[in-house]
């Protein structure tokens, strides 16, 4: 252990000290301040004769006086299957007023690579209990799959939501994966106190805590505080996953806040910025977060990644949502227009995506005909909304009858498939059959994209769909 009084600087959250010795990055270090107070923190910059270190802590009661020790390991996760349940600060501390953490191991935050070839390839479904997402836009095991949001939009509730609902559902062949336990490590990062509350408050009504770890790094902790508590989750989560072979989905919100205090550590690096003020380095260091999730060979578990970021200023080209949207898996977008008429939770199905969902649906987990419906709804969907624009134009009275059955089916599509509440967990049995009761109402014509033996099987010849089939036949 080195330890130096040779303090030459604080700028923000950054201690600069001299040094007579080679400093390794990312090396955890101790300051002790002339109160006596401990705080710690990292080196961020290390060259001869001069590192930079991020205090963890804030800088506040550190001066020249002060001293440094290198500790000489980085900064390490104490991790053990009984973190399930408990609640951390940003910095892996326990603020539940729980008994002390035991670890069964020590592991790097920094995280391993996964080695390509030892990869898994992502193909099995995870039900969430929301149509939007189950139905339309698939989260596959082992898939990074982010929520785009905006500020004053409820991306809080369904994080909530995915958390309390989400699991592994049983296979039809009986060869489920109940060996194979569903956990949640959720990350919030620079959340207001009342948001920390609502979350907790959620977790212990709900009994979701029981099977999750929270880590919570409030608005008024330190921005450096920030760039670790991802870390530290994804940490838990690997070892969960990889170790003790459970199904693990992590939940980190808000990334746009992660973001902004890489800004604040660059602009006190005096760094050359970016795009936007942000560093030059943003999408490596958002890869070395996303990249975490994935499966292993000969590993039963997994870690799965939906990451929540608010756009600024609901602009879907800034960096930050740029960026995720190019290393991600999809994305899935809230809508300021739906939430306005009371949708819960208002997911726009039209420019969301999940790229992997071909591969997580289909026979055994969800349906032979999901993919098919699927595809039809988004179909008949795209239409209805492009009717709306007409009818703003010429008037409902100039649309011809098929014209109107696709209208109705657009306000039915947000009012019954998109709409259910922060507390309806649906399987993904009753979000098809809710997705067949709307398409019963098209005629069997245009439901081009469904194969016929399907439709013979499913279609609803109700009043609505006789009708349907009578206009077709006009």
């Amino acid at each position: 252990m080195k330890e130096y009084q040779t303090i030459t600087e604080v700028s923000g959250p950054l201690v600069f000290a001299e040094v007579d010795e080679p400093v390794g990055y990312d090396e955890i270090v101790e300051i002790e301040t002339p109160q006596g107070d401990t705080l710690r923190g990292q080196v961020l910059e290390s060259s001869d004769g001069l590192v930079a270190i991020q205090v963890f802590e804030g800088t506040s009661g550190i001066d020249r006086n002060a001293s440094v020790r290198f500790l000489g390991e980085t900064m390490k996760m104490p991790v053990t299957e009984d973190l399930l349940g408990r609640v951390l600060d940003g910095s892996g501390n326990p603020i539940d007023g729980g008994p002390e953490i035991v670890p069964d191991e020590r592991q790097d935050i920094v995280g391993e690579a996964i080695n390509p070839y030892s990869r898994e390839y992502p193909e099995e479904f995870i039900q969430t209990g929301v149509s939007a997402i189950d139905g339309m836009n698939t989260l596959v095991r082992g898939q990074k799959l982010p929520i785009f949001s905006a500020s004053g939009l409820p991306h809080n509730e369904l994080a909530l939501q995915i958390a309390r609902q989400a699991t592994v559902p049983e296979e039809e062949d009986g060869d489920d994966d109940e060996g194979s336990e569903f956990a949640v490590v959720f990350g919030a990062m620079g959340i207001t106190a009342e948001e920390a509350n609502e979350f907790m408050d959620d977790f212990e009504r709900t009994g979701a805590l029981e099977r999750s770890v929270v880590f919570m790094n409030l608005a008024d902790d330190p921005a450096v505080e920030r760039q670790v508590t991802p870390r530290l989750a994804l940490t838990t989560a690997e070892y969960l996953a990889f170790e003790k072979d459970y199904h693990v989905l992590v939940i980190l919100t808000d990334m746009t806040n992660y973001c902004e205090a890489l800004r604040e550590i660059g602009a006190a690096r005096e760094e050359v910025p970016g795009r936007r003020g942000y560093p030059g380095y943003m999408y490596t260091d958002l890869a070395q977060l996303y990249e975490r999730a994935g499966r292993i060979e000969g590993r039963e578990g997994s870690v799965t990644q939906v990451p929540i970021l608010t756009m600024p200023g609901d602009d879907d080209t800034h960096p930050i949502p740029d960026l995720t949207g190019y290393i991600t898996e999809g994305q899935i977008m809230m809508d300021r227009d739906l939430n306005s008429q009371g949708v819960e939770p208002p997911i726009n199905v039209s420019p969301s995506l999940s790229r992997l969902m071909d591969d997580g649906i289909g026979e055994g987990l969800t349906r032979e005909d999901h993919g098919d419906v699927a595809d039809q709804l988004f179909a008949a969907y795209a239409e209805g909304k492009d009717l709306r624009d007409l009818v703003n134009i010429v008037g409902r009275e100039a649309l011809s009858e098929r014209d109107n059955k696709f209208l109705d089916f657009a306000d039915r599509f947000e009012a019954e498939f998109v709409q259910q509440g922060y507390n309806t967990n649906r399987t993904i049995e009753e979000t098809l059959e809710i997705g067949w009761d709307l398409l019963s109402a098209l005629p069997k014509t245009e439901l081009n994209r469904i194969d016929e033996d399907l439709i013979e099987e499913h279609y609803r010849e109700d009043e609505a769909g006789e009708e349907a089939e009578a206009v077709s036949a006009d």
